[in-house]
């Protein structure tokens, strides 16, 4: 009981006040609402919601939420050993918060740094306040946009899922996981190569828009030379009368005299946008180990490692390094925990066959490459206690000195073997006895 009272009094809420009051929602009032999409999902920049930039960072964000990431246990040698029981693990492995289940919150992580460049994961419901010491459980984490810089504290826009609406609270820089895109050059400076093609497709936008705007782009070449005023005004009427009748006309059809002339300008202007627009789209699936294959799904085992070696794996290690620094304590670490990522490094191998998960295995311990339990940890399995699992041998191999030796199973005896041999036997003996008596 006295542990419960404990837990409660110094239970910490990032959206509380100084004075321990708690926001609380009046007698049957459920809230402000909203009836258009979710307000805590953070919103792409305007410019990238309208491009091909959006599908770039939902495929990235898809392919990051994919990989799983725990609150682990390690060993001497930073193995994982086994998964701790924790509400950071549960966060990271189940439910972020009331809205966010686990995939879902690790691919808001990834949106949000590659659209910001920068996000924070902040801890909104911890067992202790952060600012107290760094002995706390987490039990709710959001994803928030960092809106101003201090020199020890951060503005975050945070949801805060208790009034149903986004706020702006100040943190402290140790509390908060700050992640920053590893791509920053690439996708985030101002002039780097995700901008500018944002720019020029922003360009070939409003091109386009202008090119179906209805206007016709005519130039009516009247009959007079127009260098008074009078002539100018009788010209701007005419120009009037002819916008009356097109406007006017169910078909669209105006009339003019035989003496004037009209002359249609609506074509379309060369440019080299679009030349410009595919050597930067080029340009950027390079830098970020994209192809159109991975876009499209049709990429081959060799292109899938290289994205996710030159792509995915920096964006997984940024928001580790960044959650294990803030979340565990010096002390945690020391006691072998960690937080790590495991991606199914045989998601794209076939089980069986030449060259399949059953062939790797087999080759790595058979020229003792690895261990079992090296293996196993591989492909996201618990290690195995058998003394054995984590020896660097070939267990198709009489090994005497680990007590793995391979037993020879003897050959039943031949009974016409063993008559042969005493027929040979007593006959020798006949002829022993036979020199002695001669």
């Amino acid at each position: 009981m006295a542990r419960l009272s404990t837990r409660l009094k110094h239970a910490w809420n990032a959206f509380t006040d100084s004075n321990n009051v708690t926001r609380r929602a009046e007698p049957f009032d459920l809230g402000g609402s909203i009836s258009y999409g979710r307000p805590d999902r953070n919103r792409l920049t305007f410019s990238n919601e309208r491009s091909i930039i959006s599908s770039i960072y939902v495929r990235i964000g898809i392919d990051v939420a994919a990989v799983d990431m725990r609150h682990v246990r390690t060993d001497d040698q930073d193995r994982y050993l086994d998964d701790i029981d924790s509400g950071l693990n549960n966060c990271l492995t189940l439910e972020a918060n009331i809205d966010q289940a686990a995939r879902a919150f690790r691919q808001d992580i990834a949106m949000s740094i590659l659209d910001e460049g920068v996000a924070a994961i902040v801890p909104v419901d911890t067992t202790i306040s952060p600012e107290d010491g760094g002995g706390y459980d987490i039990r709710t984490l959001r994803v928030g946009q960092i809106r101003a810089w201090y020199p020890q504290h951060i503005r975050v826009s945070l949801y805060n899922e208790a009034r149903g609406m986004r706020e702006e609270i100040v943190l402290p820089k140790k509390a908060v996981a700050i992640v920053e895109n590893p791509l920053y050059s690439v996708m985030n400076e101002p002039n780097s190569t995700l901008q500018r093609l944002i720019a020029k497709l922003n360009l070939m936008d409003s091109m386009d828009n202008q090119s179906a705007s209805g206007k016709l782009d005519m130039i009516i070449q009247l009959p007079y030379v127009i260098k008074s005023e009078a002539r100018r005004q009788q010209a701007e009427q005419r120009r009037r009368d002819i916008e009356f009748q097109l406007k006017g006309s169910q078909y669209g059809i105006a009339y003019t005299d035989g003496t004037e002339k009209i002359v249609q300008l609506n074509r379309p202007v060369d440019n080299n946008l679009l030349t410009q627009v595919e050597y930067l789209t080029k340009m950027l699936y390079g830098q970020l180990g994209l192809t159109e294959e991975v876009m499209n799904g049709t990429a081959d085992e060799k292109a899938m490692r290289n994205y996710f070696a030159r792509t995915i794996e920096p964006l997984l290690e940024a928001i580790v390094e960044a959650m294990r620094r803030t979340f565990l304590t010096k002390t945690a670490r020391t006691q072998g925990q960690s937080i790590m990522y495991f991606r199914d490094p045989f998601k794209f191998v076939p089980i069986g066959g030449e060259g399949g998960i059953a062939d790797i295995a087999d080759k790595f311990s058979r020229n003792e490459i690895t261990s079992s339990n090296e293996i196993r940890q591989a492909i996201g399995m618990k290690p195995s206690q058998e003394p054995k699992a984590d020896k660097l041998i070939n267990a198709n191999m009489p090994q005497g000195d680990t007590g793995v030796d391979i037993p020879v199973e003897s050959e039943p005896p031949d009974p016409t073997v063993d008559a042969l041999n005493e027929s040979i036997d007593s006959t020798a003996e006949e002829i022993d006895r036979a020199l002695e008596l001669g």
